[in-house]
């Protein structure tokens, strides 16, 4: 598969599966109560980390595809954990 495509294709991808995790996250957050403040605090934390993370992959000159499957794997990942 061509590089430039497949950098698109999982930025396209990125981009669904964080709507996804947005939405159940504002449920979550809608229904309040100690899950809800916990939930916040690690949306918070979660993405100081991810910015580091690819700031530091960019530096080190990783490609564009790299940063972007890195934030997938953790978007799929709060997928997983919301759903349960």
């Amino acid at each position: 598969m061509n590089s430039a495509f497949r950098y698109w294709l999982n930025l396209s991808l990125l981009a669904f599966e964080s709507q996804v995790v947005i939405g159940l996250r504002l449920m979550k957050l809608a229904a309040g109560g100690s899950a809800a403040n916990a939930e916040a605090r690690r949306m918070v934390t979660e993405k100081v980390v991810a910015v580091q993370r690819a700031g530091l992959q960019t530096l080190r000159g990783a490609r564009p595809t790299t940063v972007v499957r890195g934030y997938r794997k953790k978007v799929r990942s709060n997928r997983r954990r919301l759903t349960r």
